[in-house]
């Protein structure tokens, strides 16, 4: 047997929850089966269910679609570095030397008083490079990351509600979020405490 060598391999290889997979599939099922055995059964006896096949072949090519996007989306990290491959495929990777810093936080859902956990992973200038919601990833794979980086953490102690974010450090945020709340990312103050 030889040795391996060279460079680091990124051995963790952190998925999505493989629930939301299985609810999201049985939800689309749920809603297109009726909808196109109605249609089927209004459309076969006239002759016209050759449009109704269409369509359902076009719902069905975008589920294939999005499935594949689910089942290819991942980060992988370890001591050199993070990289993410997202829902459309798009892979970015960043080495350790570019991570500044790891916040840790629980963010309110909207209108709820349930929190998820959220992970930035962020460079010297404070923007965001990656981010893991709570809602797909596990806080064991949260903390994967936290453990293989090495960077200094902020841990938030209190859970904060996404305006609170916003007005703190909108960089963090995904574009449609800050639009929500209706601040610009040009405005955030890098120096924010977010501990509070």
């Amino acid at each position: 047997m030889g040795k391996i060598t060279g460079t680091a391999l990124r051995v963790q290889v952190l998925r999505p929850h493989g629930h939301l997979l299985r609810q999201t599939t049985l939800s689309i099922l749920a809603f297109f089966a009726p909808v196109f055995a109605v249609l089927y059964w209004l459309t076969i006896p006239l002759g016209e269910w050759i449009p109704v096949l269409i369509v359902q072949l076009l719902v069905m090519l975008g589920a294939a679609v999005g499935i594949v996007g689910f089942l290819r989306t991942c980060v992988w990290v370890d001591d050199t570095g993070i990289s993410e491959r997202g829902f459309f495929g798009q892979v970015t990777s960043f080495p350790v030397e570019q991570v500044a810093s790891v916040v840790v936080l629980e963010l309110y859902q909207s209108g709820a008083i349930d929190t998820h956990p959220q992970l930035f992973v962020t460079g010297a200038d404070g923007q965001l490079l990656v981010r893991m919601r709570g809602q797909f990833y596990s806080r064991g794979a949260m903390d994967t990351v936290v453990d293989e980086l090495g960077a200094p953490v902020v841990r938030v102690p209190d859970p904060m509600t996404l305006t609170e974010l916003n007005r703190l450090r909108p960089e963090l945020l995904y574009w449609f979020e800050r639009r929500i709340t209706g601040r610009a990312p040009q405005d955030f103050d890098p120096g924010a405490d977010l501990g509070r």
